[in-house]
């Protein structure tokens, strides 16, 4: 480290040398660079010309580099800087890239990876973190198995260089393909930008924080190639992010695109970026509708991010167009096509800055303003999504680094006033007797002992709710060991969820909120109360809750095997179910989902449904869990309820995301998506697999289109599906995911027709007892016509009716 360190200064003070032998190499313009890692030779990408890396080794201090060439058997990435992969610079210790600066400023810096092996060196073991300024950090023990990955990230530079510092992780190394520094015109990135949801001030200031390029999408469905954009950046169409593309137009009309009457150039963004669009698909609807168009992006939670939005009438609107910007269903701006954009082709641009917090997902719509409002021919042309540098100088999360932040500041505190410290913690041992003394008079409505509370009073904490029972936070924190990581099962929007034991050995799941999370108080106090009305063996059940100092925990009966999801794909530990288990757990869902909503004088809606939500007790009987996000139906003379969209991605029912208007339906449609992940055995979402099976929804419709049934399901499951049972199974699931609410089926219909597809399997023979022995007294069914029925045989009525009758006798507790 000692020599490393001496050998950096050393470069500093000639620096100016390094620079004139830089130029003459060519590799720059002003204040470009372009570096080929670990290439003896120069390589031209378009206009670009990346220099040989032996040529700038002076630019780089480190104890031991090696220059790495791929193998020929190594299957390069098809693109347009494919080149640049074929070799690279492996770095066995800290190792640091100084830049001299002579423009102060902005800058892009762009890496490069792609790991490949060089004899002794798998770069898909290879693990380290990589910092600018010493203090600003890139990555934090960055890893990559495979596939091509290229990083790019904006500062702004005051001083005479810029340092890269690559440090590998413990008995690791580095390793890095190319990289870029190139200076940004002032006017790409603003000094300030509002924020939609501010934090404190209404405004941040960008000039202070790092900034990490996540999405820059190119709407239209068509990408711009960093060799057609003038800064060398790279759009990716818009297709994958797009929630349900058969309501999206694309449209191309570069031609129309004027950048003088709008006293803009393209280093904003290239005329391809304002030139193609995607605009909403005018339908039959009603008028009075709120008609969006929606994107969805994977994101770090607990950051701020800066979007731009770029526009551009290439098809000549008429003047008074009005449609909303929405980020996570904050409004941005209101867009009247005349005012923003008074001639045609003239590009215009929106930025905004947003916090995400709790949830990996950030949405972004165009739609009109307000339900009443015409639908509008709404439209986006371009999109960049940005994560700002939080206030550790951080564009990682890294909670080791916020815990010892943390304890240095008490250290410190400790040292400074010793004094102080006595005294607060003389009040706490007074306040915490009174607590422990007041935790004694905690009561139940019915007078009933909670587990481990035996002998106690107990009180509610909504006094006008009958909402179950109230836990002292110390018996939670007991049941789990002062939620010990060592007992995590589970993290989702709300926060993470940990097992539990009371002391008379109760086995429970408590779900406790998260201080970043998107789901609040509403949604915590949402669940308790769906879960305290309604008790049915397909629904989890609610034990109880605490509310104390701030916390938001949620306890709930423990179920052994945990979800759905984990039992299709993403969890090694989990074993695969078979055909007739998958079954039966669609049946029990969709039990738990008719009595929602079906069970009351107003439906319950779930609107979060999925495979992760849907979880298995000890003997894999399936349980609907996580109401956070339910909502009630509508009125008896209602259609529906207009509501702002929530959910998951790849669940989301289409005519509720474009109107929001929620039905019972949208739960179909969700259920529908997850009978076929449970038919395909693989993620809804799956970014690792071709373009064209990334989206569930979309390959499998394809598939079927082409009568192709045997590509689509999991082949795990090979020779143990009857033919009449999967045909029955992909039917029903294929009219779940109907376009329009009123073609779908009830879940009295689906759960029908799953009870069919499950009788398929062996005609009745090894049949479990609670799913199917069911009162079919004062039915109107003999026993034969419930065998041998079928969607058919009965109205969609009189099958509801008969359905809710049959699951309450039989699952009510």
């Amino acid at each position: 480290m000692g020599s490393s360190s001496s050998n950096h200064k050393a470069f500093i003070g000639v620096s100016s040398i390094f620079w004139l032998i830089w130029v003459s190499l060519g590799g720059i313009s002003g204040d470009d660079f372009f570096i080929d890692c670990g290439s003896p030779n120069i390589t031209k990408v378009g206009e670009r010309v990346f220099v040989a890396d032996n040529s700038t080794s002076r630019l780089l201090s480190t104890s031991r580099i090696i220059l790495a060439k791929a193998d020929s058997a190594v299957v390069l990435p098809s693109s347009f800087d494919s080149n640049l992969y074929r070799t690279a610079r492996i770095l066995e210790g800290v190792s640091r890239y100084t830049f001299p600066i002579k423009k102060h400023g902005r800058y892009w810096i762009r890496l490069y990876f792609f790991p490949f092996s060089f004899g002794s060196h798998n770069m898909s073991s290879a693990k380290f973190s990589v910092s600018a300024q010493e203090s600003t950090t890139l990555l934090k023990d960055f890893h990559l198995d495979s596939g091509v990955v290229r990083k790019e990230y904006s500062l702004n530079i005051s001083e005479s260089q810029l340092v890269l510092t690559f440090t590998p992780s413990s008995k690791s190394f580095a390793f890095i393909n190319a990289l870029e520094v190139i200076s940004i015109p002032d006017k790409v990135i603003p000094e300030h930008v509002e924020s939609v949801h501010p934090q404190g001030d209404d405004d941040k200031n960008l000039w202070k924080q790092a900034l990490e390029t996540l999405a820059r999408v190119n709407m239209g469905n068509q990408s711009v190639s960093p060799l057609n954009d003038s800064l060398g950046r790279d759009w990716v169409p818009d297709g994958s992010f797009l929630i349900h593309r058969n309501f999206a137009n694309f449209t191309s009309n570069v031609t129309a695109v004027n950048f003088k009457a709008a006293n803009m150039s393209d280093v904003i963004a290239p005329a391809e970026v304002y030139g193609t669009v995607t605009s909403l698909k005018v339908v039959d609807q009603d008028p009075r509708s709120k008609a969006n168009m929606t994107w969805l992006f994977n994101v770090d939670p607990g950051f701020d991010y800066l979007l731009r939005f770029h526009f551009c009438d290439v098809v000549n609107l008429p003047p008074d167009t009005l449609f909303s910007v929405y980020v996570n269903s904050g409004l941005v701006s209101t867009i009247n096509v005349g005012t923003a954009m008074p001639h045609q082709g003239a590009p215009y641009y929106v930025d905004a800055i947003t916090r995400v917090s709790g949830s990996s997902n950030l949405t972004v719509s165009v739609g009109t303003p307000s339900p009443g409002d015409n639908v509008s021919p709404v439209f986006l042309n371009g999109l960049e999504i940005m994560k700002m540098s939080n206030s550790e100088d951080s564009l990682v999360l890294d909670p080791k680094s916020s815990s010892k932040k943390k304890l240095g500041i008490i250290i410190a505190g400790c040292v400074a006033g010793l004094v102080v410290i006595l005294l607060v913690v003389a009040m706490a041992v007074v306040l915490l007797y009174r607590r422990r003394r007041n935790r004694l008079h905690v009561s139940h409505e019915n007078g009933k002992d909670l587990p481990g509370m035996s002998g106690m009073d107990h009180s509610n904490i909504f006094s006008n709710s009958k909402i179950g029972y109230r836990f002292p936070l110390a018996i939670i924190q007991d049941a789990t060991n002062n939620f010990s990581e060592d007992l995590v099962i589970g993290v989702g929007g709300f926060g993470k969820v940990y097992k539990g034991a009371f002391r008379d050995e109760t086995k429970v799941a408590v779900k406790r909120g998260s201080s970043q999370s998107q789901q609040g108080l509403a949604e915590f106090r949402t669940e308790i109360e769906m879960l305290s009305q309604f008790r049915h063996r397909h629904l989890v059940s609610l034990i109880g809750y605490c509310h104390d100092q701030d916390e938001r925990i949620i306890i709930y009966e423990y179920m052994e095997n945990g979800t759905l999801k984990n039992h299709l794909y993403g969890s090694d530990d989990k074993p695969s179910l078979n055909w007739r288990q998958r079954l039966e757990a669609c049946i029990g869902a969709a039990k738990g989902l008719h009595y929602l909503h079906t069970g009351s004088t107003k439906a319950i809606i779930h609107r979060d449904v999925k495979s992760a939500n849907i979880l298995l007790d000890e003997n894999f009987m399936a349980k609907v869990a996580d109401f956070g996000l339910s909502k009630t139906g509508p009125e008896i003379d209602k259609t529906h309820v207009s509501t702002a969209v929530k959910g998951s991605f790849g669940y989301l029912d289409p005519e509720y995301l474009t109107t929001q208007q929620l039905t019972e339906k949208s739960d179909v449609y969700s259920f529908g998506v997850v009978m076929f992940e449970v038919l395909c055995g693989r993620p809804v979402i799956d970014p690792s697999l071709p373009r064209e099976k990334v989206n569930l929804i979309e390959w499998v419709m394809k598939c079927l289109e082409r009568n192709n049934l045997k590509e689509i399901v999991d082949p795990r499951l090979n020779d143990q599906i009857e033919s009449d049972s999967l045909k029955k199974f992909v039917e029903i699931a294929e009219k779940c995911l109907a376009e329009h609410g009123s073609n779908r089926p009830t879940m009295g219909d689906v759960l029908w027709n799953l009870e069919y597809a499950l009788r398929q399997e062996g005609a009745g023979r090894h049949q479990s007892p609670q799913i199917h022995q069911m009162d079919r007294s004062n039915t109107g069914l003999s026993a034969t016509e419930y065998t041998m029925g079928s969607m058919g045989a009965i109205s969609d009525v009189s099958m509801s009716k008969v359905f809710a009758q049959m699951v309450r006798r039989e699952d009510m507790r």
